[in-house]
């Protein structure tokens, strides 16, 4: 599990594609600091697992399934790259549960100044990823934690502000217009929109929505 809080801007060194699999290797220092075997590192928001490091670089695998589910298919060496190791228990929780679970990506519509901040639009790129997402709510870009300003469910974007220390401190600062971003909902809505979504799934005749079956099938009740 991860906060959303970017440690650190870390540079792809090498990328080895085999097919629809990678193996990626990141030029880091602060994630390094204590890095083992097996270890946790979130890549622009995806949780991956570290298979080798040295004193300056960490390798990881990409399965097929990440490779086409996230934006790690378009980096090649020398691409910027968000890093955040997996949460320690007891540390400070500064940003949101962050699972590193990418749900699917989305283009960034608009980027724009607006005071001290830059707003950015983005349109995920299948329709059900903006169904969970709501005003104010948490949503992670990138693996960063952000808040989110608004959502147009009709035009199909929401938006985002990001403070001048974000964007000097994540890949967001390299981000126009047309470019593209993971995206990880907020996990309290994605299991409340799955639940609710058990009603429309449900067999002709049998009661749908949040009954006490359907938690204890879930597993939120024994």
């Amino acid at each position: 599990m991860f906060t959303g809080l970017i440690e650190e801007i870390g540079t792809l060194r090498s990328v080895q594609r085999r097919g629809e699999a990678m193996v990626l290797q990141v030029a880091a220092s602060k994630v390094l600091e204590d890095v083992k075997l097996g270890d946790s590192i979130s890549v622009n928001g995806v949780c991956l697992t570290v298979i080798s490091f040295d004193g300056s670089t960490f390798s990881v695998d990409v399965m097929p399934e990440t490779y086409r589910l996230t934006t790690l298919r378009d980096l090649s060496p020398g691409s910027p790259v968000n890093l955040e190791r997996a949460m320690m228990a007891g540390g400070r929780f500064g940003g949101h549960i962050v699972q590193g679970h990418v749900d699917g990506t989305g283009t960034i519509r608009s980027r724009s100044s607006q005071a001290n901040a830059v707003v950015f639009a983005i349109e995920p790129h299948r329709e059900e990823i903006l169904r969970p997402i709501v005003p104010q709510g948490s949503i992670t870009l990138d693996g960063i934690s952000l808040t989110v300003v608004d959502v147009n469910y009709d035009a199909g974007y929401f938006s985002v502000s990001i403070i001048p220390h974000t964007l000097r401190e994540t890949v967001l600062q390299y981000k126009n217009t047309g470019d593209t971003l993971n995206i990880e909902n907020d996990i309290l809505g994605k299991y409340v929109d799955h639940l609710l979504g058990i009603r429309e799934r449900s067999p002709a005749g049998k009661r749908g929505g949040l009954t006490e079956a359907v938690l204890r099938e879930n597993g939120f009740m024994l």
